[in-house]
């Protein structure tokens, strides 16, 4: 019979489970904190540098003291920065999805050949053209 003896038992390893991860916690709302102060164009340079002193000689009450005064105000810098990076994305799809490739193209110049606004050999390069880049 094999026994197993440990000089760290159970609870103490849970212990130092959740201390860990509550290092892990506060390193994640801190850094949160640190960009949302960073990314502020209301604030002075002082008043970032303020805020950093805070957090850094009195971290834990300094997080918790920021998360308290600014919450609405991170929610909304979060809310409208991820609407302009949608947007931005919206607009860089539409802008690549192009035209809809030769077929478009060639309907396009065959409706201004029709109007009359351009020629048969400018017809004739733009299919050309249209059909050799598909």
């Amino acid at each position: 019979m094999v026994v197993a003896t440990t000089s760290y038992p159970f609870l103490n390893i849970l212990w130092t489970t959740l201390i860990f991860f509550a290092w892990i916690l506060f390193i994640w709302i801190a850094i949160t904190v640190f960009i949302d102060i960073f990314r502020r164009h209301d604030l002075s340079g002082w008043a970032k540098a303020a805020w950093v002193i805070f957090i850094v000689i009195l971290p834990w009450i300094g997080v918790l003291v920021y998360l308290i005064v600014n919450h609405a105000g991170m929610t909304e810098r979060s809310t409208k920065e991820a609407r302009a990076s949608q947007a931005q994305f919206d607009e860089y799809v539409r802008k690549t999805a192009g035209t809809g490739g030769a077929a478009s193209e060639i309907e396009k110049a065959k409706q201004l050949l029709d109007n009359g606004t351009i020629t048969q050999e400018e017809y004739e390069r733009i299919k050309a053209t249209a059909l050799s880049s598909a």
